[in-house]
């Protein structure tokens, strides 16, 4: 029982290789001219930055400054996770992580959407030029991620952010070891027609297939 136990960790780690090289839309190639999309990581999770409006799609009417303690109120780029809810409003540097939200975010939860309205997005992410109809799928793939109320809005969760700049809103589904923050960035790419690895819990396994730049300033 110990070996089986002990395996587990290398089962899922050799998983996580075999999908990482694994591609979806493999026959995708990065589009000539158009909207540039950008994935920022901190080494363990990914997010998706979008500019504040292009191709006729406006972000900043879903999320107001109003709902954000301090973000700008021409804010020009979106940054947009999901993560497990304890988690994600429990850890705000990884120094906080516990026992308790250790084991949450592998047995799964309920996943919260992370939001940030800001101009400095961060330098040296990976950048990914999107024709006119992959951005409009990536669009409408990462809002229908949310929960909204009776009138079309997002429904904040009572939590102060990280920052001025960001705010969590209720999500759809369950976040687990199985469908991580990565896998989430992973599909949203791959809804809009992108090539992406086919499973990518891990940071490393989702960024490799796309090159390096950094949002104009």
């Amino acid at each position: 029982m110990l070996l089986a136990l002990a395996a587990v960790p290398l089962l899922y780690l050799a998983a996580a290789l075999a999908g990482a090289l694994i591609p979806v839309n493999r026959a995708w190639e990065e589009a000539g001219a158009g909207t540039t999309v950008y994935l920022r990581s901190n080494g363990i999770h990914v997010d998706i930055i979008m500019p504040a409006e292009a191709e006729g799609l406006d972000w900043r009417p879903l999320f107001p400054a109003s709902a954000f303690r301090g973000a700008p109120a021409d804010a020009r780029w979106f940054a947009f996770g999901a993560g497990e809810r304890r988690v994600y409003l429990e850890t705000p540097t990884w120094w906080d992580i516990s026992p308790r939200t250790l084991w949450a975010a592998v047995a799964g939860g309920e996943r919260v959407m992370h939001v940030e309205r800001t101009n400095d997005p961060g330098t040296e992410m990976r950048a990914v030029r999107l024709r006119p109809e992959e951005y409009r799928r990536l669009w409408a793939a990462v809002r229908a991620e949310l929960t909204l109320d009776a009138e079309g809005r997002p429904q904040r969760i009572d939590h102060p952010g990280y920052t001025p700049e960001d705010a969590f809103f209720v999500g759809r589904g369950r976040a687990s070891a199985l469908s991580t923050c990565n896998n989430w960035v992973a599909d949203r790419l791959r809804i809009a027609g992108v090539e992406a690895s086919v499973w990518s819990p891990f940071a490393q396994g989702l960024l490799w297939r796309y090159r390096v730049g950094s949002p104009p300033a």
